[in-house]
């Protein structure tokens, strides 16, 4: 029985969304260029059901370029409308349109001089006659068995805002990197955003050596910096090598003076590097596809200028 009742609800709500296609027309496009033809924010607005749907589609056109923010009907009355200019634009949900919440404040939106626009599901209600578009989201009928509480009314009004969104998204040119700078938090947004210069080690947390160093003194730098390597520099600050414990394992076994010999002769020599200007996430995919733990950043004169080590990576959440 829950399986019937689950699949019924959703052939209901598959049907009413869409039932939505053939209403995509020349008002959905006039609503989109007036949305991008704003200069303020899109202000969303609903009760109850609607309102959390409000809240939802106001969250994705915020992270999408779309300024916007939720505006609670009954607060709206009490003081907030405050928040509103004649620079916005209002989008107002209410399936009957006739919400008394949403009624009492449209002659004082008109007032402000702010743009009103509508998903309602009774075209003919006070709502629709008070907006300058008013979008058709009836359905015929809730999923809800009872036909009372809002189910597939609320499901098509989160539909059509998501296509809102969205073609305002490609009118905007709205990019990757666009959505990574609204989400800084995120994994995306720091795989778009973060530098290998925000996460490197750098100055006393990077051991830089000459080639004439003793491995003695190249394990004190190292050991003194914490840091699992050592970038070898040339006279000039170059660098032509790193110094990595793996390294060390490899040439103790074979030479009992080692820690007596000069860096130069047991280093890694031209070591892959990469600049800080680099994406840490490039920097990641450099030591997971050559499998090395360390990476010296340089400048563009091959001077070490900080060192990456895979543990940073983690740190800094990329992974």
């Amino acid at each position: 029985m829950p399986k019937a009742i689950a699949r019924r609800v959703l052939q209901i709500e598959r049907d009413a969304i869409s039932s939505l296609i053939p209403r995509i027309d020349g008002t959905f496009e006039k609503v989109v260029s007036l949305i991008y033809r704003t200069s303020g924010r899109v202000i969303v607005t609903g009760m109850g059901k609607p309102g959390f749907i409000a809240q939802k589609i106001s969250a994705t056109l915020s992270s999408t370029g779309t300024p916007s923010l939720y505006l609670h009907p009954a607060e709206a009355l009490h003081g907030d409308l405050g928040r509103v200019t004649k620079d916005d634009l209002i989008l107002a949900l209410s399936n009957s349109g006739e919400t008394e919440e949403i009624i009492k404040f449209l002659p004082i939106l008109k007032k402000i001089g702010a743009k009103l626009v509508s998903m309602t599901g009774n075209s003919r209600s006070t709502l629709a006659r008070f907006s300058d578009y008013a979008m058709n989201t009836s359905v015929k009928r809730e999923a809800c068995p009872l036909g009372l509480a809002p189910t597939t009314s609320t499901t098509v009004m989160l539909a059509l805002g998501d296509a809102l969104a969205v073609a305002l998204l490609d009118k905007k040119g709205f990019r990757e990197k666009d959505f990574a700078f609204y989400h800084p938090g995120g994994i995306l947004g720091k795989r778009l955003l973060l530098t290998v210069g925000d996460i490197m080690r750098k100055g006393n947390d990077t051991p830089v050596v000459r080639e004439t160093a003793k491995v003695k003194q190249v394990l004190l730098a190292i050991t003194k910096c914490r840091a699992g390597s050592a970038s070898v520099v040339d006279s000039r600050g170059r660098l032509t090598g790193i110094f990595t414990d793996g390294d060390l394992r490899r040439h103790l076994e074979t030479n009992p003076r080692l820690i007596e010999c000069e860096v130069r002769h047991v280093m890694t020599k031209g070591p892959t590097v990469i600049t800080k200007d680099r994406l840490a996430a490039e920097a990641f995919d450099i030591l997971r596809s050559k499998r090395i733990d360390e990476l010296p950043v340089v400048d563009e004169k091959k001077r070490p200028v900080g060192l990456l080590d895979v543990q940073d990576i983690l740190k800094a959440g990329l992974v």
